[in-house]
């Protein structure tokens, strides 16, 4: 009798971890991944200058980008998505980042645009990079309130200051308001 309640515990265990394995969120309630960017090649990625792909260096295995930053600000234009069709929500920008001795900060921003009304852009402080990390999961949050339908939805890396930075895994997902 006992073989056959474990036997059912492992069976119900295996089922949550393979649902729990097979969903694109973050494990919090509504989420829904909206983008995925590996960055295993440079042939999405939209700024070409003073980037290159490193296939010894990732948070995923499959490659990173590599940006070499001289002292200023570098802005790493990532990605621009279109199409999105939301409103009254939260985008959230996530990416795996790793910095060797930079001297400043290294951030995510994101910019949307808007029919009419132009650009506003969004950067999590709170986030920022500095000196040499290993891989750390950072984001930035938009609020989108009802009626405020972005018409494209830029994604950058900006270093400011000098040093090296990876970026990998980059995800947009839509979170509840």
């Amino acid at each position: 009798m006992k073989n056959k309640y474990f036997a059912l515990f492992v069976a119900a265990a295996v089922i949550l971890i393979m649902a729990a394995c097979s969903k694109k969120t973050t494990g919090l309630t509504g989420i829904t991944e909206l983008k995925h960017f590996a960055i295993d090649s440079i042939d999405e990625v939209i700024t070409k200058s003073g980037v290159a792909v490193d296939k010894t260096v990732s948070a995923d295995g499959s490659g990173s980008l590599r940006i070499d930053a001289a002292p200023g600000r570098t802005v790493v234009l990532l990605f621009e998505i279109h199409d999105l069709n939301i409103d009254n929500a939260r985008l959230v920008y996530q990416a795996q980042v790793r910095t060797e001795n930079v001297e400043g900060l290294v951030y995510l921003e994101m910019w949307c645009g808007f029919t009419g009304l132009g650009e506003s852009f969004s950067r999590n402080m709170d986030t920022v990079m500095s000196g040499s990390n290993e891989w750390t999961t950072v984001m930035t949050p938009f609020f989108l309130k009802a009626g405020e339908k972005p018409q494209y939805v830029k994604l950058n890396l900006v270093v400011e200051g000098k040093g090296t930075a990876w970026i990998d895994d980059v995800r947009l997902f839509k979170a509840p308001y």
